[in-house]
């Protein structure tokens, strides 16, 4: 079921109250890895991962509508960014511009505003991030890079039984969702969304239970 964009906008507000609140009470406290980022395979059991995953960890996730909602309004990421001290909004630019000339980037102003808002997430910390690219902006001493896989007979039955939809229907949504992640990560950050070098830990949800690749995270996570 997809998010309306009213409850989007609810959730984007009262995250923003918490935020606002932990800076007003310098209540933000971040050692090690702080954000998790998951990039998945269409069918492979991305989001109920993320779920899982922030329910044992007290991390709030962050889907990829919510990211788009905010960095589609300019007065939302103002806002976000306003929940930063002036040394997180420091740190945040500098990565920013180290990503940009390290991958080469030319970035747009959608990309500019994506950036800035993953950024700002992260900076916060306590967060999972699905999609959007997040795992080449988020800085490396604070992240943990998750890539989900599932051979694609798995993903059709999957997407399948959660849609309600014919295998060949369930395949044509699974190549159509692959092929647009493919050329986004492609266009706006000049890379591979397969290539497991772009992750920490790559998870098969067809030979390994999602509940036990959940463990294994945890664990990696130190």
């Amino acid at each position: 079921m997809k998010t309306t964009t009213r409850s989007i906008q609810q959730l984007i507000e009262e995250q923003m109250q918490r935020w606002q609140l932990m800076k007003t009470k310098k209540m933000i406290e971040k050692q090690g890895v702080s954000t998790i980022t998951i990039s998945r395979e269409p069918g492979s059991g991305g989001r109920i991962i993320a779920k899982k995953l922030a329910g044992k960890l007290g991390f709030e996730v962050f889907h990829q509508e919510v990211l788009l909602e905010i960095a589609r309004r300019a007065d939302v990421s103002e806002k976000l960014l306003a929940t930063l001290d002036e040394k997180g909004l420091t740190v945040l630019e500098d990565c920013i511009s180290s990503l940009v000339y390290d991958r080469h980037l030319w970035p747009d102003e959608y990309l500019k505003h994506l950036m800035k808002v993953i950024g700002a997430i992260g900076e916060h910390g306590r967060a999972i991030i699905v999609g959007r690219g997040s795992n080449f902006v988020i800085p490396p001493e604070n992240r943990f890079r998750l890539r989900i896989v599932a051979p694609q007979n798995v993903r059709i039955a999957n997407v399948a039984r959660t849609f309600d939809v014919t295998a060949e229907d369930a395949k044509r949504r699974i190549i159509r969702t692959e092929s647009d992640r493919r050329a986004f990560v492609r266009k706006y950050f000049n890379a591979d969304i397969a290539d497991p070098v772009n992750y920490d830990f790559v998870i098969n949800t067809g030979a390994l239970e999602i509940d036990k690749a959940i463990d294994a995270v945890i664990a990696g996570l130190g």
